[in-house]
């Protein structure tokens, strides 16, 4: 029996991760994602679902070196990107100068830490040419999450590092999604990792699976106080409005990467206000569903807390999408590692319905 967009067919084997949309759970080479975010780093995390292990102190001072060593941009680069239209989109930059690199080495892993390293160099440069800021030089003193915090915005907090480090650590993979499945299948012709990456970015583009959450913000703008939670959430439901940020294709109950995120904001000295306004949304929202909506299973998805983390630390809306490709390379390098390993060819077939 044909399905459409392969929805519910399972094509492959695969180490790197396992979702359970029944139980909400989300795993990285089996161990739960909210664990991951409580006792490693980024790093680490890269480290892991790359080779399969978590490093050892040696290997991480290793693997932390070629990461601040590959994300200086080279000059070439830095031309290319300086001459791309302003009003270019984020993501046809990021694919446009992904598709330029030039990689000096033919190990992949090597190419896969090179394209990890230089993605929050190439959206934090962009970023401050396209508002007449002046390019900052990445720190070598900062860890990856920390000095990209630092490119973009000139900013050292250290509360804004972590909630960003947290999540970029929940979303750096998520099984066979279409960027990733799309990078496996561009791999499986025995091309180079450039053209899968490349191949990545323009999926996760499209609106339908990388599109920025601002839906989310739209939300909590028209909302404005925890006092008006209750009245507009109320009226939205009586005007047949979906509610941005709640429910999920996958899971059936809370989505553990929106769980995890709460739990990182939660541990804060001070939650801002912009937070505590999401949180307590997201309390008397789900409150009213079930009153409402009983028989429907609707919970904050990860999008919900990406754009209320987005807001508070002060990003602006254009890079949402960009700065989610930053984490996911990760898995989608982590995927073609494994598909070239074990390749065969994806050729699926189709049925001709014409006449």
């Amino acid at each position: 029996m044909e399905q459409p967009g392969l929805k519910g067919v399972t094509i492959l084997e695969t180490k790197i991760s396992e979702i359970d949309g029944g139980k909400g759970t989300l795993s990285y080479r089996g161990i739960a994602v909210d664990e991951i975010v409580e006792n490693y780093t980024f790093e680490q995390t890269a480290f892991f679902l790359l080779f399969g292990t978590f490093p050892s102190k040696s290997e991480l001072e290793n693997f932390e070196k070629k990461l601040i060593h590959y994300r200086v941009m080279p000059d070439y680069m830095v031309r290319i990107l300086s001459e791309l239209p302003r009003e270019q989109p984020m993501m046809d930059v990021l694919r446009t100068m992904v598709s330029a690199m030039t990689l000096k080495t033919s190990d992949t892993t090597e190419q896969s830490i090179q394209l990890i390293a230089i993605l929050p160099t190439i959206i934090a440069y962009r970023y401050r040419y396209i508002n007449d800021l002046p390019f900052i030089e990445p720190n070598k003193e900062l860890g990856h999450v920390a000095n990209f915090m630092y490119m973009l915005k000139d900013n050292d907090n250290s509360n804004y590092a972590k909630i960003l480090e947290t999540y970029l650590i929940i979303t750096m993979e998520h099984g066979l999604n279409a960027s990733t499945f799309s990078a496996r299948v561009t791999v499986s012709t025995e091309s180079d990792l450039i053209s899968a990456i490349t191949s990545a970015i323009g999926t996760m583009k499209g609106p339908l699976h990388g599109g920025a959450p601002s839906g989310v913000i739209q939300l909590l703008e028209s909302i404005k106080t925890e006092e008006q939670i209750s009245e507009t959430i109320h009226k939205k439901l009586e005007n047949g409005e979906r509610i941005m940020g709640f429910g999920h294709r996958v899971y059936k109950t809370m989505d553990p990467r929106a769980e995890a995120l709460k739990n990182t904001i939660n541990q804060l000295d001070n939650t801002p206000n912009w937070m505590s306004l999401a949180l307590q949304t997201e309390i008397e929202t789900i409150n009213i569903l079930k009153k409402l909506k009983p028989n429907h299973q609707l919970y904050t998805n990860v999008e919900y807390y990406a754009a209320a983390i987005m807001k508070t630390i002060e990003i602006d809306e254009s890079l949402f999408t960009a700065i989610f490709s930053s984490s996911r390379i990760v898995g989608w390098c982590a995927h073609v590692l494994e598909q070239s390993n074990n390749n065969t060819i994806y050729r699926p077939n189709a049925k001709y319905v014409g006449n």
